[in-house]
């Protein structure tokens, strides 16, 4: 894997582990029929890079993060994976807000880290 590919590997995955119960809560807040510790291993970890990619790393568009983590849903997820992971995201890209603010906010933490 070249340089930037493992920089970026350990960027998601520490940043998914740093603020992995701010991820938590906003799965369930948005699969509230899915308790967290219920849910799939696959589909729960899928949704926190994509959470992550798009509302606190903020280096990634969020329908490129979606798009991405339906890829992964469908290669490595179950027949429902894919629509499971799909509308969680969508639903909360359309509720949750993605201000600039908040996205400043998040991303001097992970500059930080």
């Amino acid at each position: 894997m070249p340089p930037e590919g493992e920089a970026f590997l350990l960027r998601i995955v520490q940043g998914v582990l740093k603020h992995r119960d701010e991820l938590d809560e906003l799965i369930a807040t948005y699969a509230p029929e899915w308790p967290i510790d219920q849910m799939a291993i696959i589909d729960r970890n899928i949704l926190r890079i994509a959470l992550f990619e798009f509302l606190i790393g903020g280096g990634t568009p969020p329908k490129v993060a979606i798009n991405e983590a339906v890829e992964l849903a469908k290669r490595f997820g179950s027949d429902s994976s894919r629509r499971f992971v799909n509308g969680v995201l969508g639903t909360l890209l359309s509720q949750h807000s993605t201000s600039p603010s908040r996205r400043q906010k998040h991303q001097s933490t992970v500059d930080r880290e």
